[in-house]
Order: C-alpha cells, then sequence, then structure tokens
C-alpha cells in the first residue's frame, strides 16, 4: 500500500479486479483490466506487477487506478493510470504517479520506467512531464513513448 497525503494507492485482490471487470461498462477498459487479473493469476508472485492498483483518496472515495504492465527481465516496467473525470484537474494524477514511481525505484532490480500517452492527450503528457518522464521519441501502440530513468541514475544520461 501507498499513502500520500491524500491517497491511499492499492493493488486490488482477486475478488475486487473481478467485481471491477464485472461493473465495467466500456468494452476497451474491460479487456484491459481482464488482461491485468490474467497477468496476475499466470504471475502470482509478482502480483503487484500486473494488478489494477486503486487510487482512493483518504476517505476511502474511489477516483481512479493504475497498474504496472509486468516487470521485465530487463528492469522495464510500463505504467499506466487513469482518474475519474469527475476528480480530474486537481493534481491526483500526478500525486499517484510520483508515488507509484518511487514505489517502484524502491525495487532494485527496476531501471527504467515507460508510459505511453495519447497523442493528443496534452494533459496525460503534462502529468508525465510533471513526474520527470521525458519523451523518447518513439511511438508505441497507445502514443508518444516517455521514459524515467532510476532518480540516481539522472546524471549518467538515463532519464
Amino acid at each position: 500500500m501507498i499513502r500520500t497525503d491524500r491517497l491511499c494507492i492499492y493493488p486490488a485482490p482477486r475478488e475486487q479486479m473481478e467485481a471491477m471487470i464485472a461493473s465495467e461498462q466500456d468494452e476497451e477498459l474491460k479487456k484491459e483490466y481482464t488482461e491485468m487479473l490474467e497477468g496476475c493469476l499466470w504471475h502470482p508472485n509478482q502480483w503487484d506487477w500486473y494488478a489494477m492498483w486503486m487510487i482512493e483518496k483518504t476517505d476511502g472515495t474511489h477516483i481512479g487506478d493504475l497498474c504496472f504492465k509486468g516487470l521485465r527481465e530487463n528492469g522495464i516496467a510500463e505504467i499506466g493510470y487513469g482518474i475519474l473525470a469527475e476528480h480530474q484537474g486537481q493534481g491526483y494524477a500526478t500525486e499517484a504517479v510520483q508515488a507509484a514511481c518511487r514505489w517502484a525505484f524502491q525495487h532494485p532490480q527496476v531501471k527504467l520506467l515507460e508510459a505511453e500517452t495519447d497523442a493528443g492527450n496534452a494533459v496525460s503528457q503534462r502529468v508525465l512531464q510533471k513526474c520527470g518522464f521525458r519523451s523518447n521519441g518513439t511511438i508505441g501502440e497507445e502514443g508518444p513513448r516517455f521514459t524515467l530513468g532510476r532518480p540516481n541514475d539522472e546524471e549518467e544520461g538515463t532519464r
């Protein structure tokens, strides 16, 4: 579990992920959530790296979710995130992504974090930039790709 001044962020257990999948109306999100659960079940010892992480305000209000899309053998993990529309514009995405990145880099095997965002999603790109991510000039399946190296590697140009 990750705590910030305003947020509690935690990997959902199987039952919670199944409930989210069952209640999701957006077919694309339902597919992504199902893939997360499948990753958890295929890699139970790496649950946190595949799970849907719940983002809640400290009063328990669910405001969004994030995920790591596995941790590859080369030490690279991709992060994804989303904040419900009624909670956007309040800095929650930046706060959650910063906290999740700190959590990830506490694991010595993590060398680099990646993220993709839709080319037209300037707000999400700004969140990544505020969190220290930099565009690496490539385009992935979802759009421009951004990377963040370990904080102590910044001087070495891996950021």
